[in-house]
């Protein structure tokens, strides 16, 4: 099958698309042929490690100290069931799904294997794998801070800054469907498309601050990762909270102490996976799709997400539906 294969920590030149053997599954795995998968800011950060300050050892560690642990990248995929292992219940060869590897890695090739019990669901026929896939990263990681941890509620106000990418274009719509007030933060070309999906009010940045408004905000999730906690102070509540996707370990570490701070690493589950079809099948939530690639344009595509201007999510199309 092809697969990209990356053996370097580097630019987006270490990805390289290679032959390699197929997978088979073990007794509790499922072989899913990929239809779609993604390249999102996380895949990027990994591939280039280039990760928040103070997480430089623990990200070797986890994914290869010298070299990549595991050779083919790639998290997110959406495809059919091909075979099962002789243990598997929950899927049969056939069956439409979607779901992440995680820190396993290999869903940027034509199969993938992944356990039954890991974050796999199905899909439902009038959703296709690039929607699918689309909804992953950005669904997951904000259904995550607001519902999970900031438990965003009806009547708050709720500011996103970097309303246009994938995370962002997910937090206006789950934050919406939740009944808050939403201002999304973005540049004048992405205004339409961030109205478009439920923002109530526009920031433009290049041309205003949120801090010098006056107005504040029950919650302020940053997804780009240029706020900090004394820069938002002002612009929270009384019992407002700072949300920051990406954050260094010092700030990690405050946000024990800081009731009023939250980070860390979005969970990946079924439950969650399949809340967000729900979501999409009641037309709350809409993917955003910024641009197709090819399996084999994967490190294209990777510098086009480097460059940081994607509007929702960058689809790998590995295999035509």
């Amino acid at each position: 099958m092809k697969a990209t294969n990356w053996t370097a920590y580097g630019t987006p030149d270490v990805l390289q698309l290679k032959d390699v053997e197929k997978p088979f599954p073990k007794n509790h795995e499922v072989l899913i042929k990929v239809y779609a998968s993604t390249v999102t800011p996380g895949d990027c950060r990994l591939r280039a490690c280039r990760v928040p300050r103070g997480f430089w050892l623990p990200t070797r560690l986890a994914f290869g100290l010298f070299k990549p642990r595991k050779p083919i990248s790639g998290m997110e995929f959406s495809g059919e069931v091909e075979l099962v292992g002789k243990d598997v219940s929950q899927f049969k060869k056939g069956d439409r799904v979607y779901g992440t590897a995680g820190m396993s890695l290999g869903a940027n090739a034509e199969y993938v294997c992944l356990s039954e019990t890991k974050p796999l669901v199905k899909i439902p026929d009038h959703i296709s794998y690039k929607d699918a896939v689309a909804i992953m990263f950005g669904g997951l990681t904000a259904l995550h801070f607001l519902r999970d941890e900031a438990k965003v509620r009806s009547g708050q106000k709720v500011l996103v800054n970097g309303a246009s990418g994938s995370v962002g274009t997910a937090a206006v719509q789950i934050a919406k469907y939740y009944g808050a007030e939403v201002t999304g933060i973005c540049s004048e070309p992405n205004h339409e498309l961030v109205m478009s999906i439920g923002a109530d009010h526009i920031i433009d940045y290049t041309r205003e601050s949120f801090v010098d408004n006056g107005e504040t905000y029950d919650i302020i999730l940053d997804t780009v990762g240029n706020l900090s906690f004394s820069v938002c102070a002002k612009s929270l509540s009384s019992q407002g909270e700072l949300v920051l996707i990406v954050a260094d370990l010092q700030t990690t570490l405050q946000s024990v102490f800081n009731k009023q701070l939250i980070c860390g690493v979005a969970d990946e589950s079924k439950e969650a996976l399949n809340f967000l079809l729900g979501l999409v099948d009641s037309g709350a939530f809409t993917s955003v799709i910024d641009s197709l690639y090819p399996l084999e344009k994967t490190a294209e595509a990777h510098r086009y997400v480097d460059k940081g201007h994607k509007c929702g999510s960058v689809v790998l199309v590995v295999t035509d539906e």
